[in-house]
């Protein structure tokens, strides 16, 4: 005598669509994040090819005109992308009370975080040195492009570190506002 079992009623077959659903869900995902950290950390930077003599510049108390530093070992990355990708680090034989006495300090530094290929740029610990004075800030170039400046910050050991940073007059007309009294003339392209 045979028996007959009742038809299958669990859904097998949607159980089975269900996770190729998910998969590819992941697979998506992970392909996506993937591109996403390419594009973030490696894909638009390039590195710094910098002028012999002039690699790093402040700008004197005594004038507007930066003018080059003393530095060994500078290494740099930029990229056409966005004008605050730039970062760098070298060393220079300037001492804190030297560099104070002659160039401009730059209040309100804030290091920007660096790609992580890019490790002699740690943003958190430079930022903590400034905080604590370990590290000062000088205005290396002012409106390196339309309200965008360059920032060095030098350790007490020598060790220096650069970037871009947006400054007062950008933070305003990068909002939509007017710039504030004292700013450059604004690019038409930025209007």
């Amino acid at each position: 005598m045979r028996r007959c079992l009742p038809p299958d009623r669990s859904g097998g077959g949607r159980v089975n669509a269900g996770k190729l659903i998910v998969g590819a869900i992941v697979i998506v995902s992970a392909i996506a994040g993937g591109f996403l950290w390419y594009t973030a950390e490696r894909a638009y930077y390039t590195p710094v090819a910098f002028q012999p003599g002039a690699e790093i510049r402040l700008v004197p108390l005594t004038s507007d005109q930066p003018e080059a530093i003393i530095v060994n070992g500078i290494e740099g990355i930029d990229a056409d992308s966005s004008p605050i990708k730039f970062r760098a680090c070298f060393t220079t034989p300037l001492t804190l009370a030297t560099l104070t006495e002659t160039y401009r300090e730059y209040p309100g530094a804030e290091p920007l975080i660096a790609p992580s290929g890019f490790d002699c740029f740690d943003a958190e610990a430079i930022g903590g040195a400034l905080e604590k004075g370990e590290a000062l800030a000088f205005l290396s170039e002012p409106n390196i492009t339309y309200g965008i400046d360059r920032v060095v910050a030098v350790m007490g050991d020598g060790r220096g570190f650069a970037w871009n940073q947006i400054n007062a007059c950008g933070k305003e007309v990068f909002e939509g506002r007017p710039a504030p009294e004292g700013c450059p003339p604004v690019p038409e392209g930025l209007k």
